[in-house]
């Protein structure tokens, strides 16, 4: 992972969920290269361990489940126990579910023996909502509090579905616009208090979640694929090193003190193209 820049983190602690994924793990590399110290919570215990294990002692690995609220308040009293409250909340648990996924992309009658629209799981679409959503909910109910008389930085993890929808995951695309919704909300009822609320909506990069829809099991690459970069100006897939200077300035107060309730998209320019 290259670091475009280095900001100074040195007396910050930082609050990443989800950090055992591809996304946040390298968010967590990166900000702990910056010199803070960061809490690693996941519902994974393989994964968080693997990656604190990467980033060495400034990496607290805590096991997580960021739908339950007594498992985000023990994860809390490790982290104020260890080194006090946090300073920066990244909320990038989430992702999507096969249960609330179509196998098609649009509604026809003579359409049969598919997952359609009608077919999808109501367990399934609900679960999708409270991994994105009420996760962040949760997350900041707990680790905000900590913020209100000193400040504080969240930043949350919204999509390019958060824009304009796309087609077979309308659990997904709801709930990351929802994400994207309930950051402009945090923006403004936090403002007194110091805290600000961003949001990163990444474009198309693969991770282990959405791999088998982008590509077949020898490696070629799906139709999907091919109307992904069809419609993404820059022509192909994102690095995950392309989305750090964003956290980085995100991140650091002395350059974006003065941002609060943006969605940033870092997309190769797939949310500007009309098509034509």
């Amino acid at each position: 992972m290259k670091i475009p820049f280095k900001i100074d983190l040195g007396d910050k602690v930082a609050v990443i969920t989800g950090a055992g994924g591809v996304i946040c793990s390298a968010f967590a590399k990166a900000l702990a290269e910056c010199g803070a110290r960061v809490a690693l919570l996941d519902i994974n215990e393989a994964a968080v361990h693997a990656v604190a294990d990467e980033i060495g002692e400034r990496a607290l690995p805590i096991v997580c489940n960021c739908l339950d609220k007594d498992s985000i308040k023990a994860a809390h009293s490790v982290v104020n126990a260890k080194w006090g409250k946090a300073d920066i909340l990244i909320n990038g648990a989430g992702g999507n579910n096969p249960r609330a996924t179509c196998d098609n992309e649009t509604m026809t009658p003579e359409l049969s023996g598919v997952k359609d629209f009608f077919a999808l799981d109501e367990s399934g679409f609900k679960f999708v909502f409270d991994l994105n959503i009420t996760s962040a909910f949760l997350v900041t109910q707990v680790f905000a509090a900590d913020m209100i008389e000193t400040g504080g930085n969240i930043i949350n993890i919204s999509s390019m579905n958060a824009f304009r929808p796309l087609t077979k995951i309308p659990a997904y695309s709801a709930a990351k616009a929802g994400i994207s919704n309930f950051t402009e909300w945090l923006a403004v009822h936090f403002a007194p208090c110091h805290i600000r609320a961003n949001a990163i909506a990444p474009g198309f990069f693969v991770t282990n979640q959405n791999r088998a829809l982008l590509f077949n099991e020898d490696g070629t690459p799906t139709p999907r694929t091919g109307k992904i970069l069809a419609a993404t100006p820059m022509k192909k897939f994102g690095e995950i090193d392309d989305l750090i200077g964003t956290l980085l300035w995100l991140a650091d107060d002395g350059a974006s003190g003065f941002v609060t309730g943006t969605v940033i998209p870092v997309d190769g320019g797939f949310s500007a193209y009309s098509g034509v």
